[in-house]
């Protein structure tokens, strides 16, 4: 595996194949996706970032927004000589992935979307705002209350209980984050406006959970109808007994569905 850094951006490296680039969410790294890494997409070229203001890519200063990192992820793409990707995504990540596929339609294969979303609900919105000023002015104390209030939310009670380590992922996951970056990061989702969506040509695949209160099943299914023409709208996956973090809760069966999703695009 090579390391990269790219415009400060740390950037994993490794295999052969196709190329796959992950782009992790809100209070993610590139750690999200190695269940995946590790199995399903042991055949492709895998290119993992983190954001930035994100795990080791540092917040340099300048304002974060969703356009941002889409930009990020296209310059990595530049960088590395990608031309065509297949792009994972989680949550916030989700996001990004629909901005670069509408920016650069060429550039994208297709899109597996986990915990998926156009962009927060209003009320969503007024609370992710108040988390960002309480990673700022608490610090590290803050972010401990905030990973641990997000551990108890966003992951299952099945999840919790049969698998203690899924929290345990979730919750290092949030405490090593930088406040001021996630503080910046929740700003950028805060604000985050839909993509294009008519401008997606790649086919789409949205993957959540039955307890996912991020992005749930009605609101996934809804959103899947918005793709549209010439891959028509996307398909939609509903794991039971799941919550936020899919390819942690339920990596077998992630593993699954993107192995035939990314088979029947060859």
């Amino acid at each position: 595996m090579a390391l990269h850094w790219i415009d400060k951006l740390a950037v994993e490296d490794d295999g052969d194949g196709d190329a796959v680039v992950c782009v992790h969410g809100l209070g993610g790294s590139s750690n999200t996706w190695t269940p995946l890494a590790l199995g399903v997409l042991a055949r492709h070229r895998v290119v993992r970032l983190d954001l930035p203001g994100s795990a080791r890519s540092p917040y340099g200063g300048m304002p974060l927004s969703i356009e941002r990192m889409a930009e990020a992820v296209m310059a990595v793409c530049t960088r590395l000589g990608l031309t065509r990707v297949h792009l994972l995504g989680h949550s916030m990540g989700t996001i990004v992935c629909q901005h670069v596929a509408a920016a650069q339609p060429k550039l994208v294969r297709s899109m597996a979307l986990f915990g998926p979303l156009i962009a927060p609900p209003d009320a969503a919105r007024t609370a992710i705002r108040a988390r960002a000023a309480k990673a700022r002015s608490e610090g590290a104390a803050g972010m401990q209350d905030i990973a641990q209030t997000l551990t108890n939310g966003a992951t299952s009670a099945d999840s919790r209980q049969r698998t203690p380590a899924v929290a345990a992922f979730v919750r290092e996951s949030l405490m090593r984050q930088d406040p001021e970056g996630y503080a910046r990061s929740c700003e950028a989702l805060a604000d985050a406006r839909a993509a294009a969506l008519e401008r997606i040509v790649a086919p789409t695949l949205l993957l959540t959970g039955d307890e996912d209160t991020v992005a749930p099943p009605q609101a996934v299914r809804a959103m899947a109808e918005r793709f549209g023409a010439p891959a028509g709208p996307a398909r939609v996956v509903v794991f039971n007994r799941c919550g936020h973090w899919t390819p942690i809760e339920r990596p077998d069966e992630c593993a699954r569905e993107l192995r035939d999703f990314l088979a029947g695009q060859r």
